[in-house]
């Protein structure tokens, strides 16, 4: 019975460290996630976009004070590549939860009409065989649409 109740005591312990290891991580994702998002906002506005050509302006205009040397060059080279680096990660990160976000609306968009094929809530898994197949299904029926009667928005004068 002792045997047991030691058994017990690592097991609980070994779930509580998986918990603390789960929990620290999804503080940093939630930290990184937060960043990013804000970062992106930021980065991606008029007044960052005029920060980095002045940044090259005053780069460019130092070119004489420095005789245009290799360190000059060196410079904006390496804080290009950094920045590039990183900036990476931070559009990866808010493009795959937008691209998520949008999915699910979609998929629910999906589910909630009558008549809408559900099979095609989780397309992202289809190969790309199966999606061009998909393509030629709808662009045929795009073409059937539009030989067939006039639709209904073209009874409304606004539309015309």
């Amino acid at each position: 019975m002792r045997n047991e109740g030691a058994g017990m005591e690592t097991e609980t312990k070994k779930l509580k460290k998986q918990d603390k290891k789960r929990d620290f991580f999804c503080v940093v994702s939630d930290a990184f996630r937060v960043f990013a998002r804000n970062s992106s906002f930021a980065l991606g506005s008029a007044w960052a976009f005029t920060g980095a050509v002045l940044v090259i302006l005053v780069w460019i205009f130092t070119g004489p004070m420095f005789h245009f040397s290799d360190t000059w060059q060196l410079v904006i080279n390496t804080a290009t590549t950094i920045v590039t680096f990183l900036m990476v990660f931070l559009i990866q990160n808010t493009q795959n939860r937008d691209a998520k976000a949008v999915h699910l609306k979609l998929d629910e968009l999906i589910r909630a009409l009558k008549g809408a094929r559900n099979e095609l809530v989780d397309l992202e898994n289809l190969s790309d065989e199966e999606l061009k197949k998909l393509e030629k299904q709808f662009k045929s029926m795009r073409k059937r649409a539009e030989s067939g009667p006039p639709s209904r928005l073209a009874e409304i004068p606004e539309l015309r």
